[in-house]
């Protein structure tokens, strides 16, 4: 980066953060590596789910995404000018463990070996995820998450992980998001494995549970590494104050939130919403025994946010609007869309500013989320994992990239972080999505949430204004007030 720092402000006009707050950045295996091919590494669930015609847009694939495989020592000099302390990203389980269980293969393993130790060399802190969605296509043949076989799988991968970089990585997270895991994948289709069956989705999540439950306490044995696990919490508003719309919302919280949140922090399901689902599922996957495995206590809780949703309670209008279909709207822009795993609610669209998903800019929920979670689940420390924004950025004459519009969103949803710190909440980190535009799932290369430019045609990278103002907010340990 050539560009000055940006004027320091006095310290009167910003926003400071705790002495110790981690400052970082996030990518997943994925959708920056490519290699698909490489060094022994076989399909994941997302490189079969990338064949399939129509699933993803403009036919994208990660094949080579952002090359980050071979372009890993680039993008480590990049992060350092960048003063990034931590760095968040995932191990590919089918680089790892290519079968999903069996012998490990080394030579992928090695890739994560060279990443850590070119992260420390450079002062730069690791928080390993150890899935980030890409299941070995190898396991999904046989039932993927709902094949209680898989719990154990990714139990010995996880080992096998720890063994070789706990002694280095100071933080291991088990699991991101295991709602879209489970809900987006088996119960709406949008996501791998692409599977319609919202029975199948109630096992998957369960099946994540107890992985991650599993996880920890086995990687208690092998690392003094923090462990974490990171939900997508959905910060709900009700449509309207009607009963119904009321009902809608906290069953909605039940089967995004609480499903995870409660068995993990509480070592329990909540009753309701074993009574709400008893026509998909008579949840015989539910072992004795299971809640207390699933409740092995964590370090901390990652948080990913982007935007709230209103939800409404679903009505024959809401329905009609849907003429029939049952879909998951990734993009938020079709109008009413039945809530994944569910057919009691809908999300319906929020008025006010939007990011280039369609996802509506409410930095205030930021705060409202962190605060439930602070007052509902006591004492749990929180990180927030994943904040960000995409937008249609372009390279300018300057060969600039001058995204202002993701400036404003970082800077008011760090604001949001500091107002809850303020009003209590113990938030220890924040992770922007992402350092690098790259393959967005069912989206493909239409989105870009980076703070650096990534050319697909020549791989270049271009740092936008936001990595400038994000490298002056990580150095000062602060943020301009709003308004200021």
């Amino acid at each position: 980066m050539t560009e000055q720092p940006m004027t320091e402000q006095p310290m009167t006009d910003r926003l400071s953060f705790p002495r110790n707050f981690v400052w970082g950045s996030a990518t997943a295996a994925y959708q920056i590596e490519g290699a698909a091919h490489t060094d022994g590494r076989l399909p994941s669930i997302w490189d079969v789910f990338c064949q399939v015609p129509g699933k993803v847009r403009n036919g994208d694939t990660g094949e080579v995404a952002c090359d980050h495989y071979h372009r890993m020592t680039e993008d480590l000099d990049l992060m350092a000018a960048l003063g990034l302390p931590s760095y968040r990203f995932s191990v590919s389980w089918p680089r790892v463990i290519p079968g999903g269980s069996g012998p490990v293969n080394h030579a992928g393993l090695d890739f994560y070996q060279r990443l850590v130790d070119g992260l420390l060399e450079r002062g730069i802190t690791p928080l390993l995820t150890l899935y980030h969605w890409d299941l070995p296509q190898a396991l999904q043949v046989r039932g993927g998450w709902t094949n209680r076989d898989t719990v154990d799988r990714f139990v010995e991968y996880a080992v096998a992980v720890a063994a070789a970089l706990g002694d280095r990585v100071p933080g291991f997270t088990t699991l991101n998001e295991p709602f879209c895991s489970a809900f987006l994948g088996y119960a709406s289709g949008v996501h791998a494995p692409g599977e319609t069956d919202r029975h199948a989705a109630l096992t998957a999540a369960h099946h994540l549970n107890l992985a991650h439950g599993r996880a920890v306490s086995a990687l208690r044995s092998v690392t003094a590494a923090e462990l974490s696990i990171t939900l997508n919490l959905a910060h709900l508003y009700p449509a309207s104050d009607s009963e119904a719309d009321l009902a809608a919302a906290e069953h909605v919280d039940r089967i995004a939130n609480r499903i995870f949140l409660d068995p993990i922090l509480r070592g329990s399901y909540p009753q309701e919403l074993l009574t709400e689902t008893k026509h998909l599922s008579d949840w015989a996957f539910l072992a004795d025994g299971d809640l207390a495995e699933i409740a092995a206590p964590i370090d901390s809780l990652g948080v990913n946010f982007y935007n709230p949703t209103t939800i409404a309670a679903a009505t024959e209008q809401l329905r009609g609007q849907l003429a029939g279909r049952w879909q998951n709207d990734p993009e938020g822009t079709g109008g009413p869309s039945q809530w994944p795993g569910t057919d009691l609610a809908y999300a319906i669209p929020m008025p006010g500013p939007h990011t280039g998903m369609g996802w509506p800019i409410v930095p205030e929920a930021l705060t409202e989320l962190l605060l439930r979670v602070h007052r509902d689940y006591p004492g749990v420390a929180m990180v927030v994992t994943e904040n960000g924004a995409a937008f249609d950025d372009v390279v300018t004459a300057d060969g600039q990239v001058h995204d202002a519009d993701r400036v404003d969103y970082v800077h008011r949803h760090l604001a949001a972080v500091h107002a809850a710190i303020q009003a209590g909440a113990d938030v220890r980190g924040y992770y922007l999505w992402s350092l690098l535009d790259n393959f967005e799932w069912a989206w493909g290369y239409s989105k870009r949430f980076g703070i650096v430019y990534v050319d697909y045609d020549s791989l270049a990278r271009i740092p936008k204004a936001s990595a400038r103002w994000y490298a002056d907010a990580i150095r000062q340990n602060s943020i301009p007030a709003l308004g200021s």
